[in-house]
């Protein structure tokens, strides 16, 4: 069980990223800031997407702030949700900086998606449920980072496409490979091969997305849908969130059997926690049950 926890080898070789390392804002702006929720949100970490800028593309900067995020929550115990959000008006993330990658040539711009490709497994890899709030675009990369994580939540008027295609390019970062597991591969290949853009009714009825709304005043309906989401799991066992997120994310890379062997082990690993122990009896006094992540 030890291999299927421990954190991904990754995170360990973020120093070793050649195309972002060392970059720092001469400003001192973050374009990526984490913040723990308190009071009834108290479990809650969002990242915050912030380069209106460039309407948060997938710049060197952002890709090193935004794995740093990921790689400081992984061992966060604190934290029983993700909400990855913009705090950028209409936009979640237009996809690649086309303008940075136009500077690099072409042994750059492969080191930088393998760069891409590691920290969208990174997020997908984090041990606890994610959820993606799309108010505005999500294009290319910024779809590939929705698709990162475990469930995503659409405004209505939001726009989601692997638009790679329409610029001489391919998926890069996971999205032709995750892609297919939520729509099918007919659907899947439709869209990348026609590099279509779906609003987040279209979406939703595809399964792209797990619920859409419509879209508020202050453009962030999708944001307050995923905290309502979030709030769901909250008061679930955070040990047995994690350990079927775990089972049901080994399992899907392997057979039938060995998934089952998979999943044996994640349930090993709740039998002996306190919070077992609490359900059981919350369940018989019939009490709302206590959940301390032990």
């Amino acid at each position: 069980m030890g291999s299927l926890v421990r954190p991904l080898a990754g995170a360990r070789r973020a120093l070793q990223w050649g195309l972002v390392r060392g970059l720092s804002s001469a400003s001192g702006h973050k374009e990526v800031h984490v913040t723990h929720l308190e009071g009834h949100n108290e479990g809650i970490a969002e990242i915050g997407m912030r380069r209106p800028h460039a309407r948060n593309s997938l710049g060197k900067l952002f890709v090193k702030e935004l794995f740093h995020s990921v790689d400081n929550l992984r061992h966060d115990t604190s934290v029983r949700v993700v909400v990855i959000r913009s705090v950028v008006p209409g936009v979640f993330c237009a996809g690649a900086d086309l303008k940075e990658r136009a500077k690099m040539d072409n042994s750059e711009a492969s080191l930088f998606v393998q760069d891409l490709r590691k920290l969208m497994s990174e997020i997908a890899a984090l041990p606890m449920p994610t959820i993606a709030a799309v108010d505005g675009y999500a294009l290319g990369g910024g779809l590939e980072l929705a698709l990162a994580c475990d469930l995503r939540v659409a405004a209505s008027s939001a726009k989601l496409g692997l638009i790679e295609t329409t610029r001489g390019l391919l998926p890069g970062a996971g999205g032709s490979q995750r892609l297919p597991r939520l729509v099918g591969i007919g659907l899947a290949k439709e869209l990348i091969f026609t590099g279509r853009q779906l609003d987040g009714t279209q979406a939703y009825r595809i399964g792209l997305v797990n619920d859409s709304v419509p879209q508020n005043e202050a453009g962030d309906s999708a944001y307050h849908r995923a905290l309502e989401l979030a709030h769901e799991i909250l008061p679930q066992a955070p040990i047995a969130v994690r350990m079927a997120k775990l089972a049901m994310n080994k399992g899907m890379e392997v057979d039938i059997t060995s998934g089952m062997a998979i999943e044996g082990i994640c349930y090993g690993q709740v039998i002996p926690t306190k919070d077992r122990l609490e359900g059981m009896a919350a369940f018989q006094e019939k009490r709302p049950p206590r959940y301390t992540g032990e």
